[in-house]
């Protein structure tokens, strides 16, 4: 089988702060997931995680979680060990 190397891009990416959040995981108190909700909605009785809009629908993001920004201006979270492991700053 053939291998491959991904091409270089550059990317943006901010570590997430509360604010960045495209809305909410919804989970009732007993811990049943409800679904998502933009910053306006959801279940004021929930417990609720931030979580961004990607081309695949809600991801949840915690604290520490990078947000990049794509070459097309998609965003995606990414856990702090992957980020180190896959990108490095450029200068």
């Amino acid at each position: 089988m053939a291998k491959w190397r991904k091409k270089p891009v550059v990317i943006e990416a901010e570590f997430y702060q509360s604010g960045m959040e495209d809305g909410y995981a919804c989970y009732e108190l007993n811990g049943k997931f409800i679904g998502y909700f933009d910053k306006n909605g959801g279940y004021p009785k929930a417990s609720r995680i931030p979580a961004i809009k990607t081309l695949e629908g809600f991801h949840e993001i915690s604290e520490g979680d990078y947000i990049i920004t794509g070459v097309q201006g998609e965003r995606y979270p990414c856990k702090p060990d992957i980020f180190k492991m896959t990108y490095e700053l450029v200068e």
